[in-house]
């Protein structure tokens, strides 16, 4: 019978599940028959067990009924009848009531059963203990961790592992066992001594044994090296591939938290490379290549060695493994795996698409301005027999590339519109398309009208809605900036005519904004005489839209005192920062009616201009493409640098300390990787909070808040974060503080803030008024204020320079367990608390400002200043560039932000604006670095001389 006639003849119902309460039914009866049929009993456990997996329950009582009924089979000495029950018991154990009626069952086969079913007894017993019972199962327990079976002893391991959370006290007892547990190679039972065939061990006992004794050891860095040291290197007892995987994690675990221990562990890491398991070979090439600039390049070129071996063995898992790993370090130092080109051109065609995507993408990255051509014919031939998923990873790449190698932007282009108008493709798919095509028209000047006119063909023949109504708009937005803008109003009435009325009515938008193209009066008559054919369109709507277009454009002809806030309706010149904006609408709706009785005020919301918008995109692309490394680069925590800046033939000296501020060395990476929305969000909140409180609201607006900087260690008694408020007359210093300890009270937190004079005069001695905190309890977090007036002789064009000293000052109280409040009688204590000081640059009155063509840009800028400084500390370039980064507040440009390790020459590029008055600001910063240090030349061009001398003179 061939394979289709049978399964034509099957049972249409036999993948069914079966029938529950049948089930339910055969069980109680079953095993309450004597004699038991074990056979029978198996079945129907097994029925159970497939109804419990696939999601199906019962209720308590049921359950209960099931679970007792099920225990009474302890009574057959079936050792497989045995093992099933105790499967049984572990998947009823939450949903049944009175389980530890079993425990002593249970424990008896524990210590007297087979070692056949002790495993599964040991498991089930940890399902019905509950910390008040967990002490009576500890010598079992124990036993059972030094039992020589490998199966018993692994069973104990991992059930201790679970009960660790439960009855932490009674499994730390267990540390000795544990740690003889790792160490102990456990043979396999075998008593036929006249086969030939012997059972080999996989000494799975020493993974979980290790699991279990870093669980224990976690908090404790001294006992982890020690664990370390003891089994690891030439001499390890270790055999188990899993445990040696385990090992490395620990070490990598281990370093990351202090990379001052990398130079003790780089033996060990060099010895892993080299193991014969693959999976801690991959292990140890992670641990490596996450420590790319800490690590000697040795190490660091051995382990790309070791991946590209494995780019050619014949295992699936291990080849989709390296490339992945391979995937990933591209994304930040893609010069160093170009040595797997060719291996990795192997891989284009490879029969697991997966791979064959990673491939393709990895070499995407690593890809220069004479290969890409070829890259992408083999990506147009290869990305329609993947999946939806891996085509838009392949696109997000071709995505990137376009920032990168703008010029090869007519062969990324094509790429992208052939894969555009392709038939097949999911909604995520074409979006993921046309985002890319956004970011070429954003971004790459050059590919603007070809973009645009092949975006005009798409939308003939587009199916969704959703990415219609985003060309539209986007049509709306560039196509009246164009040589020739009537060329697009064509392909927009067109939607007008044929399409529904969610689509209509974003082509009448989009229509409207041709209508204020200068010098061409005569498509401005034809765009109005469309609007109004469209007057008569069936729906409400699309109707409305037309009808307000007109009486916006009528009013902009007739130059009437509205006109400008027509014309903002119909291209508006600035847009809302739409997270702040979510935010303040989601809290002004949880208000209820009380607060409906007042319109909606969003004049605290954030705006951007049209340059600035574009400078927030392109970094958040930026730093998506980098936070996509998951688990690569970490910067070292550095020192101090010194250096002396010229500008306008002055000399200055200017250092940094490693607790600075913004300044501070640990902190610089994270800060500017910091997830931009959600600190967006929360700095957002803070200001609002703020501007709440009856001292500021004379203050008028708050013209810019600095990013959060972290001023104490995560793991601190208290964590104190500040912010830098900037007002037209004033400085107002946010340190928001959690109080982590938890039998302790604060009372009247304050900060006292010491400004160092390097101001000039511009700012105030002392502070003009203090916001204290009047009790902060445990794990509670609010903000104290402190406010600077500006002097009477500054301008509010005037950049403040300044470094703010800060004490914490409280009174500490203890508090009393039964009421968590301070006792009455309780005078407390005065206190005082060093927290890192505060920097206010010139970056704080900068913002990120994009211009599409930086060289031609930097040479029109009239004023200009040059700075020159020496860096003697042992930074790399990266971190330099981090630094200059937060100090400058600008946007990195023309693909400077990121550097490879091994480079010893850059220039750094970036653009901003000044937030007091608008003046544009370009930084060309070169740099060398050398066996003495690093030398920086920082040549800044604004149109305020001002503002070119402050930046130049305060970069570091």
């Amino acid at each position: 019978m061939s394979t289709h006639t049978y399964k034509k003849s099957e049972d249409p119902h036999s993948g069914s599940l079966p029938d529950k309460m049948a089930i339910y039914q055969d069980c109680l009866n079953r095993f309450n028959e004597s004699p038991v049929n074990p056979k029978l009993c198996r079945t129907l456990i097994t029925s159970l067990l497939e109804l419990l997996s696939h999601g199906e329950t019962f209720p308590r009582q049921e359950a209960t009924a099931l679970f007792f009924s099920i225990s009474k089979l302890f009574q057959h000495p079936n050792d497989s009848l045995r093992q099933i029950v105790y499967v049984a018991i572990k998947e009823l154990c939450g949903i049944s009531d009175d389980i530890l009626m079993a425990t002593s069952s249970i424990m008896k086969d524990v210590q007297n059963g087979s070692d056949l079913v002790k495993p599964n007894a040991i498991r089930a017993l940890i399902r019905v203990l509950d910390e008040s019972t967990a002490f009576s199962a500890e010598r079992l327990l124990k036993n059972s961790l030094v039992s020589k079976n490998p199966s018993v002893c692994s069973a104990s391991l991992v059930s201790s592992y679970h009960l660790l959370p439960i009855a932490e006290a009674t499994v730390k007892r267990f540390a000795n066992e544990t740690q003889e547990a790792v160490g102990d190679l456990k043979q396999l039972p075998f008593s036929d001594e006249n086969s030939r065939y012997y059972p080999t061990p996989s000494h799975i006992s020493q993974y979980h044994a290790l699991g279990l004794l870093y669980r224990l050891k976690n908090h404790d860095k001294m006992a982890l090296i020690k664990l370390i040291q003891q089994f690891s290197g030439h001499s390890s007892p270790l055999k188990n591939a899993l445990a040696q995987v385990q090992m490395v994690k620990i070490v990598h675990n281990l370093v990351l938290k202090d990379p001052h221990l990398i130079p003790q562990f780089l033996p060990l890491a060099a010895n892993w490379l080299q193991n014969r398991h693959e999976a801690v070979a991959l292990e140890a090439c992670k641990l490596v290549t996450s420590l790319s600039n800490l690590v000697p390049n040795e190490l660091y070129v051995g382990a790309i060695s070791v991946l590209q071996g494995f780019l050619s063995t014949p295992r699936v898992a291990t080849r989709f493994a390296a490339v992945r790993l391979l995937n990933r370090i591209s994304m930040v130092s893609p010069e160093k795996i170009v040595v797997c080109n060719p291996e990795l051109e192997s891989l284009v065609n490879d029969s697991n698409r997966n791979i064959s995507t990673y491939t393709i993408t990895t070499l995407l990255k690593t890809g220069t301005d004479k290969n890409i051509g070829s890259l992408i014919k083999t990506i147009t031939k290869f990305i329609h027999e993947v999946n939806d998923d891996f085509k838009v990873i392949i696109i997000e790449a071709i995505r990137t590339l376009s920032l990168k190698f703008p010029e090869e932007c007519d062969t990324i282009l094509h790429f992208l519109i052939e894969s555009l108008q392709s038939a097949e493709g999911s909604l995520q798919f074409k979006n993921s398309i046309v985002e890319a095509l956004i970011d070429l028209i954003q971004f790459v000047p050059q590919s603007k009208e070809k973009a645009l006119e092949e975006l005009c063909d798409f939308i003939e023949d587009c199916e969704f809605n959703e990415i219609l109504v985003r060309v539209l708009h986007l049509l709306g937005k560039e196509g009246p900036t164009t040589k020739n803008p009537s060329l697009y109003v064509r392909h927009i009435y067109n939607r007008v005519i044929l399409e529904n009325s969610v689509i209509r009515s974003a082509a009448v938008v989009a229509l409207s904004k041709f209508a204020l193209v200068k010098n061409d009066p005569e498509l401005v008559h034809s765009i109005e005489q469309l609007l109004v054919q469209i007057k008569t369109d069936p729906d409400d709507e699309v109707r409305d839209r037309a009808s307000i277009a007109l009486e916006f454009i009528e009013s902009v002809k007739a130059k009437s005192d509205v006109a400008p806030i027509a014309q903002n309706f119909i291209r508006p010149s600035t847009t809302y920062d739409v997270a702040s904006l979510e935010n303040k609408l989601s809290q002004y709706l949880s208000q209820g009616q009380e607060a409906f009785q007042e319109a909606f005020d969003p004049s605290s919301v954030a705006k951007y201009s049209e340059d600035e918008l574009k400078a927030l995109n392109l970094k958040r692309r930026q730093e998506q493409s980098l936070h996509q490394d998951g688990e690569g680069g970490a910067s070292a925590a550095t020192a101090g640098t010194t250096g002396s800046g010229v500008g306008h033939g002055a000399k200055k000296s200017h250092g940094i300390d490693s607790s600075t501020g913004d300044h501070h060395a640990g902190d610089a990476a994270t800060d500017f990787f910091a997830d931009d929305e959600e600190q967006s969000q929360q700095l957002s909140h803070f200001v609002t909070e703020m501007l709440e409180l009856e001292q500021f609201q004379s203050f008028g607006k708050c013209l810019h808040s600095s990013k959060i900087v972290p001023l104490t260690e995560i793991e601190a008694e208290f964590v104190v974060k500040g912010i830098k408020h900037l007002f037209n007359d004033h400085v107002v210093l946010q340190f928001h503080i959690t109080n982590t300890l938890k039998d302790i009270a604060l009372d009247n937190v304050e900060v006292a803030c010491q400004p160092e004079g390097l101001s000039d005069g511009a700012l105030g001695d002392t502070e003009e008024f203090v916001l204290p905190i009047e009790r902060l309890l445990p794990d509670e977090s609010e903000s104290c204020y402190v406010c600077f007036a500006k002097s009477h002789d500054c301008s509010p064009t005037d950049i403040i320079v300044e470094r703010f000293s800060n004490s914490l000052k409280f009174q500490s109280k203890e508090l009393d367990p039964s009421t968590s409040l301070p006792f009455e009688d309780d005078e407390g204590f005065e206190d005082e608390y060093e927290i890192d000081p505060l920097f206010l640059s010139p970056g704080d009155y900068m913002k990120p400002s994009f211009v599409s063509d930086f060289t031609s840009t930097f040479e029109e800028l009239p004023h200009e200043s040059v700075a020159v400084y020496n860096i003697v500390e042992s930074n790399t370039l990266q971190e330099v560039i981090d630094k200059l980064l937060i100090s400058t507040g600008g946007l990195p440009l023309d693909n400077s932000r990121i550097v490879s390790h091994d480079t010893t020459q850059h220039t750094l590029k970036i653009s901003g604006k000044s937030i007091l008055d608008n003046s544009k600001a370009l930084l060309s910063i070169k740099m060398i670095k050398t066996s003495k240090g690093i030398a920086l030349k920082a040549q800044v061009k604004s149109d305020n001389e001002t503002l070119a001398e402050d930046l130049a003179n305060n970069l570091i």
